[in-house]
């Protein structure tokens, strides 16, 4: 690595306390202007097929990308120095996502591109080592670092910018930060989502959302699917068309160049679908971008219920105690275990009783305190998360928009070819 690399400016150790670990500090909330990607050019320029052995020696084959980084400030300036670059897995991508999750539930954290191709029409492969295939998601793994890089939160932690800056000991950064231990379990958050009480509608109606928006693309995906197919059959049937023009010109005489001619414009309109439906796959990608974005999306309405379930839980549980100091001072017990040992064996001494009830005062401050923190952490996360959510939102508006326009254009092109050839055609068959 150059050591241009290491001078640029990012968060210092005692900064990335609070920046990179849990998240919490409100110098985290910094100005557009002050993210990664206005410090830093980044790109992914390319994959690699390796082999080597795995964790338990076992042979592989896996893909590597290239990650070129470049301080701007030497290109504003009109230098143009060598990119630092290093090598990276696809797991390496997976776990810096998962390390950015959990550290930052608050936030829409970009997805990865898929690993395995889904809603592939029948003539692409779907072999995850296929070149096609590891070519689109080496832009996809570009898009992920340069949506992480312009955010206003994300790309400020010190973790991402030793992923992209150092190639050595980069994992062992991450896992020193034990955000491992952090991660809420699928138990948990599945008891919240059914035991919670009192969430927060906007999160409600913005989980109920998410599924929409994700049954909505898979359902457009499965359709551009289905009609790459059939598209894929009617071009080449063109071709049909070509051969008999082109054996039919040889037995005539008058005929026989305009058929010829109409031949080879059927011909090449039938090989022409190849590079259409190429260009479709990235329309496709972007809108399996969102597809993948949903599930993000529910993750941090997940987390306000986890929160909000584990405050309601300490709130009960504080009740709970301040009932059982209620009723030992006053000597009306209900009924219980303890109730009817003291029956059966005669009443406990008042310095048991004493006792007793200081240990509760403990514990009921103890549990003051745990909810005053447990409402702090949701109302933060309600309000950080909603910012991040609206982000998204326009963020999400404006791609989409865009990507389907783009789309709906290709196509008017695309049938605007086939008018062209056709025409081409008719005035091959006039000259005969």
């Amino acid at each position: 690595m150059a050591e241009d690399g290491k001078g640029e400016p990012v968060a210092t150790d005692d900064d990335s306390e609070h920046l990179a670990v849990d998240g919490s500090s409100n110098n985290t909330m910094v100005e557009e202007s002050c993210t990664l990607l206005r410090r830093m050019e980044i790109c992914v320029a390319e994959a690699e097929k390796r082999s080597g052995k795995n964790a338990v020696n076992m042979q592989e084959t896996f893909t590597v990308y290239l990650i070129e980084t470049r301080p701007m400030d030497a290109v504003a300036e009109g230098r143009n120095p060598a990119p630092d670059s290093l090598w990276r897995r696809y797991s390496e991508f997976e776990l810096l996502r998962s390390y950015l999750v959990v550290t930052y539930p608050y936030i829409v954290v970009p997805p990865l591109p898929e690993k395995r191709a889904e809603f592939v029409w029948h003539k692409l492969s779907a072999d995850n080592m296929d070149p096609d295939f590891v070519e689109r998601r080496r832009v996809g793994l570009e898009n992920f670092l340069l949506r992480v890089a312009s955010h206003p939160v994300l790309s400020n932690d010190k973790i991402l910018y030793h992923f992209l800056t150092e190639e050595h000991g980069w994992k062992e950064v991450v896992y020193e930060t034990g955000f491992q231990a952090k991660a809420d379990s699928r138990l948990r958050a599945l008891s919240a989502t059914f035991r919670v009480r009192n969430t927060d509608k906007r999160f409600m109606d913005m989980k109920h959302y998410s599924d929409e928006l994700q049954s909505h693309t898979s359902q457009l995906l499965r359709a551009r699917a289905r009609v790459a197919d059939r598209l894929y059959g009617v071009f080449k049937v063109h071709g049909n068309y070509g051969r008999v023009f082109s054996e039919w010109s040889a037995i005539e005489k008058e005929m026989g160049d305009g058929l010829q001619s109409a031949g080879h414009h059927m011909d090449a309109y039938a090989a022409s679908i190849d590079d259409i439906l190429e260009e479709e796959e990235h329309y496709a990608d972007q809108l399996k971008e969102y597809l993948f974005y949903a599930e993000a999306l529910r993750a941090v309405c997940r987390k306000h219920e986890l929160t909000q379930f584990e405050l309601e839980m300490a709130s009960q549980d504080l009740i709970s105690k301040k009932q059982q100091r209620e009723e030992l001072a006053t000597g009306c017990e209900r009924f219980s275990f303890k109730g009817m040992t003291n029956k059966l064996f005669g009443q406990e001494a008042p310095e048991q009783r004493e006792a007793r009830l200081k240990l509760l005062e403990e514990l009921i401050a103890e549990g003051e305190e745990a909810v005053k923190e447990k409402t702090v952490e949701c109302e933060e996360h309600v309000e950080r998360a909603w910012v991040d959510m609206q982000r998204f939102e326009e963020q999400k508006d404006k791609d989409l928009r865009e990507a389907l326009i783009n789309y709906a254009v290709m196509q008017i092109s695309m049938c605007k070819k086939g008018i062209q050839v056709w025409s081409n055609a008719k005035e091959c068959f006039l000259k005969m």
